[in-house]
């Protein structure tokens, strides 16, 4: 009687572990934080792509390797991130929101650092989302996330 009470403990153990490994890494994570940042502007939010998502996730396997801020230069608007800990989704998300303060709407530029990641993430055009998250074999972690259609237009304003 008693090991079967461990052996459930142990269970409900496991299933808690997988669950707060997934936590900020779902696709409605990623989206809660881009459709955040996007609602503080007035723009529409994104909605989830298969289709996209599966490019993203074949595109950080590749990474694993190098775990590389290589950009895949393929058909979609990208953000990347890397850390050397276990960095979630909506983590990496984040650091792109926080460029906010370097974008100047008024001169439609940068200012004082980078902003291409944040007008990406509400660029007003890029209305479908996909994003994967791996461990690279470095123990480093590689965050990649892609917009269709793909946004950073030079002389055009993100909304």
């Amino acid at each position: 009687m008693g090991l079967s009470k461990v052996s459930l403990a142990i269970c409900l153990l496991g299933l808690t572990l997988a669950h707060v490994s997934m936590a900020q890494n779902s696709p409605q994570d990623y989206l809660s934080v881009h459709n955040a940042a996007r609602a503080q502007v007035g723009v529409g939010p994104m909605t989830w792509d298969a289709t996209v998502a599966a490019y993203a996730r074949q595109y950080a396997n590749k990474r694993i390797a190098d775990c590389g801020l290589i950009h895949s230069k393929g058909p979609y608007g990208e953000n990347l991130a890397e850390a050397s800990y276990a960095i979630t989704g909506a983590e990496a998300v984040k650091l792109w929101v926080d460029e906010k303060p370097y974008y100047n709407y008024a001169a439609n530029k940068c200012v004082g650092g980078d902003c291409l990641h944040y007008t990406q993430v509400v660029w007003r055009n890029s209305t479908r989302l996909g994003c994967a998250r791996v461990k690279c074999n470095s123990g480093w972690w590689f965050v990649t996330c892609n917009y269709d259609p793909p946004g950073n237009y030079v002389g055009e304003r993100p909304y």
